[in-house]
């Protein structure tokens, strides 16, 4: 099992829950009420499912493909340690992972 940490925006609410290997990020979000919106169904054509990973879990992830990164070159708010929470699929090794909600979102598909 892994626990997540969900940090809200403005720092002020820290949820935990846990996923099992297999468990994909934004649909354990979802679940918990994280307002991440998913508006794509994880096909990465958005970014509305953005998260900044903490530094320290960063490292643990697969790297970003390709196309993640271009989506998050949309993203409102992007930092270094962005992913899309629809690409985060946790596994065995995954023992905790630390996630903060952007305080904005973009949505590139409504243009």
């Amino acid at each position: 099992m892994t626990l997540i940490r969900f940090i809200s925006a403005d720092g002020n609410t820290v949820r935990e829950v846990t996923g099992a290997p297999g468990d994909n990020l934004l649909t354990l979000a979802q679940n918990d009420g994280q307002p991440l919106e998913g508006t794509c169904e994880g096909q990465m054509a958005c970014s509305t499912c953005h998260v900044v990973v903490d530094a320290a879990d960063f490292a643990k992830l697969p790297p970003a493909s390709e196309m993640e990164e271009d989506m998050l070159d949309l993203a409102a708010g992007a930092t270094r340690n962005s992913r899309l929470s629809c690409q985060i699929w946790l596994d065995e090794s995954l023992e905790n992972l630390t996630v903060r909600i952007p305080g904005e979102v973009r949505n590139m598909q409504g243009r």
